[in-house]
C-alpha cells in the first residue's frame, strides 16, 4: 500500500510539473542572448574590443510606457580612438530600442 502512494504522489508530481512548465518560464530573453543581439548589429558596421551586460532587467520609460530592459556597452575602436556606447535593448523581445555614445 506504501508503494502505491509513492508511485501515485510521484505521478502527480511529474503531471503537475508538466503542466506548469509554461507557466514557469521566464518572460525575458536571457541576458547572453541579449548582449549577442546587440553585439551582432554593432559587428555589421566593424569589429568590436568588449562588451557588457547588466544581467537583471530593469525598468525603462520610454515614449511615456515603462519596459523591462538590459542596459548594454560596447567599446570599439574607430581609426585609432577607443569608443563606447551603452545599448538599450527589451528584455521581453530582444529588440535595440536605443543606443548612446558614451563621452
Amino acid at each position: 500500500m506504501k508503494c502505491t502512494g509513492l508511485i501515485a504522489g510521484i505521478g502527480i508530481g511529474f503531471a503537475a510539473a508538466y503542466l506548469l512548465k509554461d507557466q514557469l518560464k521566464s518572460p525575458f530573453i536571457s541576458s547572453d542572448k541579449a548582449l549577442q543581439l546587440v553585439k551582432q548589429e554593432f559587428k555589421k558596421k566593424g569589429p568590436i574590443e568588449g562588451s557588457w551586460i547588466y544581467t537583471v532587467p530593469e525598468d525603462y520609460s520610454i515614449h511615456e510606457s515603462s519596459h523591462k530592459v538590459y542596459k548594454t556597452g560596447i567599446t570599439r575602436t574607430i581609426e585609432g580612438s577607443l569608443e563606447q556606447y551603452e545599448a538599450i535593448v527589451h528584455a521581453g523581445t530582444g529588440l535595440l530600442l536605443e543606443v548612446n555614445k558614451v563621452s
